[in-house]
């Protein structure tokens, strides 16, 4: 579920720029925007949070907001509300994302946990396969609240799964996440993401756009230096001693804004310069979405580490290239056949190959009790990303957007998408070495299922 509503909710924005026509673009972007800025700033003190009265409850306790939080999405009267909901909603999809990889790997062998890994992304590329086409039936036959009222009755079935197919587990960490340092991330990005998304409205010189961007990164450079010294970080920034994790993470950050921005833009641009339907949009984008989790499923089952990592830096390079052919070829005409199609298989299979090779490199880079932090800094560093990227696409769509401007939108994926093959590349400077990770014993403390799975 916390995977699937990143692109079930871009196929519904259309429906929702209708819905809400006098709200600006802008604003109306921080209904995907609060979602990855609070799903990013809480993935980290969750894992923690789930060491500390155990993951079970966690889970559980993720799974509960996330549920109420989608039923308050799909009554919101208004923008404000429906924001305001949303951000729950992400708070509660960083919850329980740590915790149900800990109960994964714990269930895995320790020679397969990397495979586990893997596959755990496979899945998440599968769920966000679904959205577009998923989204644009429901979009389509009941309106956009339809894509939170069908989180509600699986959320209730999930909790109750979840209490009956696990066992309690003993907390493994006595200190509580550093919640300042929490606090200092959230309102950091969203302050950063608040100055690029207004940014256009209020003057990229004024005051308030400088004041946002400046405070923004002066908040997010305490929290770091926070991180650097407290014994329960908010930001497990002490795994970036590891030269193939802080890479890997780099190229999640600025693969993440190329893949947002190209998630959003998508749905807009066929709805609104091609005037697709929203289910037509929806069917549209889905073959894309297809090709993505096909490659992450190969990738995530068969590959081995030398081919994940060379699968980053050519997915990224892959994403470039269709972003650019896009960028040069697309126009008002519909070329759904001759364009959108091939480009849409060919960007849905960068995506895939570079996000689950990007999950599997970042877990192996640090020991097996550290897994499910690694690949909390992973998604984090992907969310954060994301939201920028969404930010840019507000900026450069403005209030009144024209074909040129979402043709820029797809120059912005293309050199998004170079800047992530730049470090993506240097990864192969590891390829020939088993990890660290992979190479533990299997004596670990993952193995006796009772230590923490961070």
């Amino acid at each position: 579920m916390a995977f699937l509503d990143v692109t079930v909710v871009n196929v519904a924005f259309p429906d929702l720029h209708t819905s809400f026509a006098c709200t600006p673009l802008g604003d109306l972007s921080w209904v995907v925007s609060i979602y990855a800025v609070l799903f990013a700033a809480l993935l980290t003190p969750a894992g923690r949070l789930a060491d500390v009265i155990g993951r079970r409850r966690v889970f559980v306790a993720g799974l509960i907001t996330f549920t109420t939080a989608s039923a308050l999405c799909a009554v919101a009267p208004n923008v404000g509300l429906l924001v305001a909901a949303r951000a729950p909603q992400g708070a509660g999809a960083a919850i329980m994302i740590p915790a149900a990889l800990g109960l994964v790997l714990i269930a895995a062998h320790p020679e397969r946990r990397a495979a586990a890994a893997g596959l755990w992304g496979a899945a998440a590329s599968l769920a966000a396969a679904a959205g577009p086409s998923l989204g644009g039936v429901l979009v389509d036959v009941w309106g956009w609240r339809a894509v939170f009222v069908i989180n509600v009755p699986i959320g209730v079935a999930l909790v109750g799964l979840g209490l009956r197919a696990f066992s309690p587990d003993r907390p493994t960490q006595q200190r509580l996440p550093d919640a300042l340092g929490t606090l200092l991330v959230a309102v950091g990005v969203g302050a950063a993401v608040a100055g690029l998304t207004k940014g256009g409205d209020w003057g990229w010189s004024s005051a308030s756009t400088i004041g946002a961007l400046t405070g923004g990164a002066v908040l997010a450079a305490a929290a770091l230096a926070r991180a650097w010294r407290h014994p329960s970080p908010a930001v497990e920034i002490n795994l970036l001693r590891s030269r193939s994790f802080a890479v890997a993470n780099l190229t999640s950050l600025l693969f993440g804004a190329a893949v947002f921005a190209w998630l959003l833009i998508g749905a807009l641009f066929l709805t609104t310069v091609w005037q697709y339907s929203i289910l037509k949009a929806g069917l549209a984008i889905s073959p894309g979405a297809l090709s993505s989790a096909a490659a992450a499923v190969l990738i995530g089952r068969h590959a081995t580490p030398r081919m994940q990592r060379i699968a980053v830096g050519a997915g990224a390079l892959l994403m470039a290239a269709t972003m650019f052919w896009i960028y040069a070829d697309l126009s008002g005409e519909r070329q759904f056949l001759t364009l959108w199609l091939p480009a849409g298989l060919l960007g849905g299979m960068a995506v895939g190959l570079t996000l689950t090779a990007l999950s599997t490199v970042a877990v192996t880079s640090v020991p097996p009790h550290r897994f499910a932090a690694g690949i909390g800094m992973n998604i984090t560093a992907r969310q954060l990303g994301g939201a920028f990227g969404v930010a840019a696409v507000a900026a450069i769509l403005g209030a009144a957007p024209r074909v040129q401007h979402f043709l820029d939108v797809f120059l912005f994926c293309g050199l998004a998408a170079v800047a992530a093959a730049i470090p993506g590349v240097g990864l192969l400077e590891g390829a020939g070495t088993r990890s660290q990770a992979v190479a533990q014993p299997a004596a670990t403390p993952l193995a006796s299922g009772t230590a923490t799975h961070r």
